[in-house]
This record gives C-alpha cells, structure tokens and sequence, in this order.
C-alpha cells in the first residue's frame, strides 16, 4: 500500500477515523472526506505525524460535490488507488410501520446512493490504470435484520448487493470491489437507540463481547491491500460468530 492514495468517507470520527489511521500505518496517504468540514481537518491532522493526509468537506449524496472533493484529493495526494465507503447514517430505531418515508428515503440517499456515487467517481480512472480496490461497508444487519432498524439493515442489504454487481462488472479489470460487513460495534451510532436494544445485540454475538474499531480496520486494510488480489464481489463478516451466511 506504500505510496498508494486512499479516500475514506465519514472518517472525521469513529470507524472510518480508524480504517484512516490503519492506511496510513501500512504506508497509503489518505484523504478525509466527511460532511463535517470542520471535524474532518481536525481528524487529518491528529493523524498527519503519521502519513500524508487531505481532509475534504464533502455531501456523499451530491454528485457535483463528490466530483468537487475528488479533484481537489487528485491534486494533493495524486491519483485514487483505493476507495472506502464508509459514511452511513442509521436511521431512527422504530418499528417498520411508523418509520417515516422521509427517514427510510434520507438512510437509503446517503448509505446506497453516496456509496454509489463515489463508486462512480473513481472507477473510470481505475479501469483506466488498471488497479483500484474499493471497499464497502456493510453491516450483519444487511444479512440477519433485527426489529426496528428497518431503514439501516435494507440500506446495507443494497450495499452488499451493489457490491456484488460492481465485484462482478469489474472482475477482469484489475479493480476488485470487496464488502466488510461488522456485527455492533459501539460506537457514537448507538447514542440514540435505547440501551436495552444495545444489550440485545450484545446477546447475539457468541463472543459475548462488541467488536472494536481497530478490529476493523485491519480487515479493511487487508482488503484494500494488494494481498487480497483473488477476492472481488466477496462479503468478509466481523460479526464475532453472529454472521452464518
């Protein structure tokens, strides 16, 4: 990875200020790209003793704008290599029949849509060059869904499968599109659901534990690395023995 330049979404805090952090350890410069402009230059340079870094304040959901923030990242840290999407929301934590349409349009808008379009943006160049490897973030809950998460768990649902399509369209091309589909992690996206659902998922995970960023990290560092060259359109599951399929 040394040398190569990495876009991470949403990584201003939390699981992509991780994944951030891991890539630049393994030698990649990195650019941060979050809808909190502020945050994300404040996350580049907590993490610039250790590499190169670029902090962008980018909407995911605006093609104009994820064009925008591309150009200016090309300029500073040179041609995309690797692309982690990241940046989700989860949607409130209601049953399905008072989950308002507005809520399941504004989940699915940025989770699938903002993953597709900076999808979009760097394969051309990609193909082009014949390298890249993008990696989705998908969830357990896009595989085994829990009650009244209705919006996030089929957001992520069509993140694996847009991963699989891309996998697939891009399988001869040099540019492998890999899924990392975490079990509960705890992190600031459990601040509003209720502690007793957290405590639920909890009890699903036979490890008995929740998974840690770093954790995560790492596998999205394996997969974004030149090391796994024979997996595209693949799910890796980090769900501590939740996932079974």
């Amino acid at each position: 990875m040394k040398g190569r330049s990495a876009i991470v979404t949403g990584a201003a805090r939390g699981l992509g200020q991780a994944i951030a952090r891991k890539l630049l350890e393994e030698g990649a410069r990195v650019a941060i790209w979050d809808q909190d402009g502020e945050a994300a230059q404040d996350s580049a340079e907590q993490l610039s003793d250790i590499g190169p870094t670029h902090s962008c304040a980018v909407d995911i959901t605006s093609p104009e704008e994820v064009a925008t923030a591309l150009a200016a990242t090309r300029k500073m840290l040179g041609e995309i290599s690797i692309l982690v999407c990241n940046a989700a929301i989860p949607g409130p934590n209601v049953p399905a029949a008072e989950l308002a349409s507005t809520d399941w349009a504004r989940v699915m808008e940025v989770n699938v849509t903002g993953t597709l379009l900076c999808c979009q943006a760097v394969i051309p160049d990609m193909v082009a060059r014949g390298y890249g490897r993008i990696v989705t973030i998908g969830s357990v809950a896009g595989k085994e869904p829990g009650p009244r998460i209705a919006a996030y768990a089929a957001s992520k649902a069509a993140v694996i499968s847009l991963t699989k399509t891309l996998g697939r369209e891009l399988a001869t091309t040099g540019v492998t599109v890999n899924c990392v589909a975490p079990g509960a992690i705890r992190t600031r996206i459990f601040d509003g659901w209720p502690e007793s659902y957290v405590q639920e998922l909890l009890a699903k995970i036979p490890m008995n534990r929740f998974g840690t960023p770093e954790e995560l990290a790492e596998i999205v560092a394996f997969v974004a690395s030149r090391r796994a060259s024979f997996s595209t359109g693949a799910v890796f599951d980090m769900s501590g023995g939740r996932a079974d399929y």
